[in-house]
């Protein structure tokens, strides 16, 4: 009697891990799905953004060098504000790509982020663009505002938001790299991104920072979350529910899989795997569905 009771406890322990491990080991099908937002664009640049393309894609996705730009400085360090307070070297910049309709917007105090005339400029454009620096602080003056809803209604009426490095992480739903007091912890004090894609976590400097193992923090807690880790001068192209990647460099991929170029087969990992697979220029990722979509194979 005691035997059979040992046996059926140890087969019960069994049934309990299996249970378990079908829990853990989600098909992507059950998983909910990454997305982008249901009109406009979004430039997501991993940060070092030198290579001209990508403010040649904002123009061409924002109207032509006449429209209307939103610059956000917000996420910039204290003394980079103090060294150009009036943003003259900034607003340089885009005009030396031939932007002619720039408007700068800063604050740190969600406050004014919530007046009629502190948004007022976003009602009128058609293009955002949030330069690096910490992200954080880019949620400190923005997140849940009126400026907020209007970035979203800017993306409703079909215009672009662009951004490099913090201006990539935020716009995740997802905030990594959110702390106050360092930029190494993955999983900080604000951990809630503006959220223009959904379901994901965004990583900028990932090869050139040696990052590329670091998303899996995050994962670890949050396995639901699709993890983008993006390198510098290279950024993602996001319409709707797929992306491509543009610029120099690679993009990795955590979601779950390792794919493989040459083969073109998904293999699905387990749980505690620690792998991801890289996505070059011109390549091109269904969010929905957390595949690569492969149109022609070179050998």
């Amino acid at each position: 009697m005691k035997n059979f009771i040992l046996l059926v406890f140890i087969g019960s322990l069994f049934l309990f891990v299996g249970c378990n491990n079908v829990v853990q080991h989600k098909s992507i099908s059950q998983i909910e799905p990454s997305l982008g937002p249901e009109n406009g664009r979004l430039l997501i640049i991993g940060g070092a953004a030198r290579d001209p393309l990508f403010l040649e894609i904002f123009k061409e996705y924002a109207g032509g060098a006449d429209a209307k730009i939103i610059v956000i400085p917000t996420a910039y360090e204290d003394k980079q504000i103090e060294k150009d307070t009036g943003f003259v070297r900034l607003k340089s910049t885009f005009e030396r790509a031939g932007f002619s309709n720039i408007h700068i917007l800063h604050t740190r105090d969600s406050n004014i982020a919530n007046t009629e005339e502190f948004v007022a400029p976003i009602r009128e454009a058609n293009g955002v663009y949030f330069m690096g620096g910490r992200q954080w602080r880019i949620a400190d003056g923005f997140l849940n505002t009126l400026a907020h809803d209007e970035f979203n209604k800017l993306l409703a009426r079909g215009g672009i938001i662009a951004g490099s490095s913090a201006g990539a992480t935020i716009q995740g739903s997802y905030l990594a790299r959110g702390d106050t007091k360092k930029n190494t912890i993955m999983l900080g004090d604000h951990e809630v991104g503006l959220g223009f894609m959904k379901n994901v976590a965004i990583d900028q400097h990932i090869l050139a920072r040696n990052r590329q193992f670091d998303l899996f923090e995050i994962l670890d807690q949050h396995p639901q979350l699709l993890g983008i880790g993006l390198d510098e001068n290279t950024g993602i192209l996001v319409d709707h529910d797929k992306f491509e990647v543009v610029g120099k460099h690679y993009v990795a991929i955590l979601d779950g899989t390792r794919w493989s170029r040459e083969r073109d087969t998904i293999y699905q990992l387990s749980a505690n795997s620690r792998e991801f697979y890289f996505l070059k220029s011109g390549d091109k990722y269904d969010l929905q569905n957390r595949k690569v979509l492969v149109e022609n194979q070179s050998n």
